[in-house]
């Protein structure tokens, strides 16, 4: 693979290959050489599913919260321009009407 090329890896494939690299008896490096990754990137996988997995970036589903907290906060964004946009409003019309 050439480089300057990144490659997306999805959350699935990613929890696959740390368990394959996991089981007893496995080695990283073959695992990882099998997968065609490096096996540093491995090693990185491995260690962000000790932290919990949720560390695993890809292109899965969020969890309920978190998705629930993006819309959240989009929202929250929206109110604070549509708010400041009304300010405006109300001080321009208070200058027309004196």
């Amino acid at each position: 693979m050439s480089k300057g090329v990144r490659r997306n890896f999805t959350k699935e494939f990613k929890i696959e290959a740390v368990k394959l690299a996991t089981e007893p008896g496995a080695n990283i490096v073959e695992v990882a050489r099998n997968l065609g990754i490096h096996d540093s990137i491995l090693r990185r996988w491995i260690n962000a599913s000790k932290e919990g997995g949720a560390a695993f970036r890809g292109h899965g589903r969020l969890k309920p919260e978190d998705e629930e907290m993006r819309y959240l906060r989009k929202e929250l964004e929206r109110t604070r321009q549509e708010r400041d946009i009304l300010k405006k409003a109300v001080a321009f019309f208070a200058r027309e009407s004196r």
